[in-house]
């Protein structure tokens, strides 16, 4: 008795609910989402390379950095190429005297031809003297303009905009031709999943999916699914408009529908909690009635929040949307 009377109040309490508004439950497809784990990946990795061997003598980026298409990254400097062109400045002004001094003879060769002194076999063998000593001059001013241009290929350019990935080099160090100094991420990004095996054939390229990052909750679509399957998983592609570039290679939530099922939705407004349980108030032909069920998961739809009962209710049933007072407990 002393326990039907402790009782007494929250039965009263849970009496006190009537109906408003009701709502005919009839089942509704609802979809199944498995949770999975992506990856951020760059769409291509370009390296910035040097073209010549030499000491890194400047660099401007650092990891993170946004560069544009041609932009310097790096100065890379030779000393050896600096010492061949000081040679060939020397050689060049040698032979540029000796080209004045050919150019003189000539000239004093034809002052004597014509005095009838010198000879015609004299003068040519003085005019080819002239002749290649310009082409010895043309060809050490090609040979600088080629250190030249050697010097300039230690400018390390970046190959496309984008954001910095890597920098494997400091200053000061000595790189050899080839060598990456910045790993760069062009194209944007993507998601890359591995799904278990066992969920292959539910994955159908062009599906909607759903990425849980830092910005909230984004959606994706299924762009590829690679038939070789590797370790019991499967790879995927997610592409995901204005997706970030920031962290490459970090993890992010990815929800892949998985099936379809049917499933009894009320508004959350319906569902009682009393005591540790829940209850939703039903019209009946006996007046309205509480009855115990077990809730799932909410989700948004247009007319509101909603919720899932996994046991308690019917197709069929009436439930009171909006519960005020009067109800029985069942």
């Amino acid at each position: 008795m002393r326990l039907a009377l402790i009782a007494l109040p929250w039965l009263i309490l849970l009496a006190q609910e009537v109906s408003s508004e009701t709502l005919s439950l009839s089942p509704t497809t609802t979809t199944e989402w498995k949770a999975v784990y992506g990856r951020i990946e760059a769409r291509d990795r370009v390296p910035a390379r040097v073209r010549i061997g030499g000491t890194v003598v400047e660099l401007t980026v650092t990891e993170g950095d946004v560069v544009r298409e041609g932009e310097l990254i790096a100065t890379v400097i030779d000393d050896k190429l600096t010492f061949q062109l000081t040679a060939l400045e020397a050689r060049k002004g040698a032979q540029a005297a000796q080209l004045a001094n050919a150019e003189t003879e000539l000239a004093r060769g034809e002052q004597l031809l014509k005095q009838g002194v010198s000879t015609v076999q004299r003068l040519d063998g003085l005019r080819t003297q002239v002749e290649v000593l310009k082409g010895q001059i043309a060809s050490v001013e090609a040979e600088m303009e080629l250190i030249r241009q050697t010097q300039n290929e230690g400018r390390v350019l970046a190959p496309a905009g984008g954001r910095v990935l890597d920098v494997p080099v400091s200053t000061g160090a000595v790189v050899m031709p080839g060598e990456p100094v910045a790993l760069i991420s062009v194209g944007g990004t993507f998601l890359r999943l591995a799904v278990p095996e066992r969920h292959a054939a539910m994955l159908q390229e062009g599906a909607a999916i759903r990425v849980e990052g830092v910005e909230g909750v984004q959606e994706g679509r299924l762009i590829k699914v690679y038939p070789l399957i590797e370790n019991g998983r499967v790879i995927a592609d997610v592409e995901v408009q204005g997706a970030p570039d920031r962290f490459v290679d970090a993890r992010v939530l990815v929800r892949l529908p998985m099936q379809e099922r049917e499933a009894l939705f009320v508004p959350v407004s319906a569902l009682i909690s009393r005591g540790g349980l829940d209850f939703v108030q039903v019209e009946t032909d006996a007046g309205p009635t509480l009855r115990t069920v077990v809730p799932g998961q909410r989700s948004e739809t247009d007319q509101g929040e909603v919720i899932e009962i996994l046991t308690g209710l019917a197709t069929g049933d009436r439930v009171v949307t909006d519960p005020k007072t009067g109800a029985s407990h069942e």
